[in-house]
């Protein structure tokens, strides 16, 4: 059963109407003319008028009149003729609207014209909604602009500025070739990825400042030990002039043959002419087995024992590092070792919240 929609409703309700009107205009025009037919039947019927009858002189019959009497003869006929002309079929009953397709032209044409002047109103809700789209997202656009140049603007991490002038001196005191450990040649304190243990231990003893002094240990300068044991390490290094500890130089020349002799041992000869050998930290099995992740040993005769496997890992580095920084430095305790490691595997990354901490504590720090 197909549902009668309320378009097709009122359009049923407008033609009833509609044909209504035309049965009523269809009565009244019968009227009318059947009322002209009776005057007209007196006027014919009426050869003469009465005595009593009023005559209406040509004049005073209005020019417009459907119809002029004779001369001389009451217009008895106009008297009788209905007070307003026959309706024609164009015309409607007052109480009666215009016709059903008068008023459809007149909604199209106003609808029209409200769409022209105003849009669709879905249309100008679709409008505002990209609008309000389209400003928040430049909104989000400005506040993300805003925070990234206030993070590319702020300040970053960074190591103190005497760093680069130790990494600069490293590179002059690293020419020296015998900086490495004689005679297994391990030389882990110039090598490549490996020099930041140099100005790393000089930041942590001295603040890396060249002149530093102590007197109650009696260290100077950038090595962690005296003056005389500095010039004994310095004798080996075949340097061309007497070892000076304020030097910087000299003193990472020192301390890099230091460091690499701590790691891997040294061959010394003694005063009555025989070789000594002096283990390193690689001499022993289960050093290597923290360092590399094996305990094998390179054995050879007259040479200190070192790890058979390279130190390559980042763990085993790091281990590394702290072992011999409380042996370059003697009675370091056990938390500034581990401040040296945590230093040396974030050398590339000073904004490590404990390299900051770290920082603070350190000689010379305004922390």
């Amino acid at each position: 059963m197909r549902t009668t929609s309320d378009l097709f409703e009122n359009l049923s309700d407008d033609d009833e109407l509609w044909l209504a009107d035309i049965e009523t205009r269809t009565i009244n025009l019968e009227q009318e003319l059947s009322a002209w037919r009776q005057a007209r039947q007196r006027e014919l019927a009426e050869d003469d008028y009465g005595p009593d009858e009023e005559l209406l002189p040509d004049e005073q019959v209005p020019a417009d009149a459907p119809f002029r009497p004779a001369a001389g003869r009451a217009d008895r006929a106009y008297r009788d003729q209905p007070a307003s002309p026959p309706r024609s079929a164009s015309s409607y009953p007052a109480d009666f609207g215009e016709p059903l397709n008068a008023r459809r032209q007149r909604t199209a044409d106003a609808r029209t014209s409200a769409l022209i002047k105003n849009g669709r109103r879905s249309a100008r809700r679709q409008r505002r909604f990209s609008g309000r789209t389209l400003t928040l997202g430049l909104v989000l656009l400005g506040l993300i602009i805003v925070l990234l140049t206030v993070l590319a603007l702020r300040p970053s991490a960074s190591w103190p500025a005497s760093v680069a002038t130790v990494q600069s001196e490293i590179t002059t005191a690293c020419q020296n070739p015998d900086v490495a450990s004689e005679p297994d040649q391990v030389n882990m304190a110039c090598a490549k990825d490996t020099s930041q243990i140099l100005w790393v231990f000089s930041l942590m003893t001295s603040g890396d400042n060249p002149v530093f002094s102590d007197a109650k240990s009696g260290r100077v300068g950038l090595e962690p030990i005296t003056p005389a044991q500095g010039g004994e390490v310095a004798w080996s290094l075949n340097l061309h002039h007497p070892y000076n500890p304020l030097n910087p130089i000299d003193s990472l020349e020192v301390a890099a043959r230091a460091i690499n002799n701590i790691i891997g041992g040294a061959t010394i000869t003694g005063g009555n002419g025989k070789l000594t050998i002096q283990p390193g930290l690689e001499s022993n099995p289960s050093n290597c087995a923290r360092y590399t992740g094996s305990s094998a040993l390179l054995a050879r005769a007259g040479f200190p024992n070192v790890c058979a496997q390279p130190v390559t890992a980042g763990a085993g580095q790091a281990a590394l590092v702290a072992d011999v920084y409380q042996q370059w430095l003697l009675g370091a305790p056990s938390t500034a070792a581990q401040a040296a490691s945590v230093l040396f595997e974030n050398a590339s990354n000073p904004g490590n919240p404990m390299v900051q901490a770290i920082l603070k504590t350190l000689p010379g720090s305004s922390g």
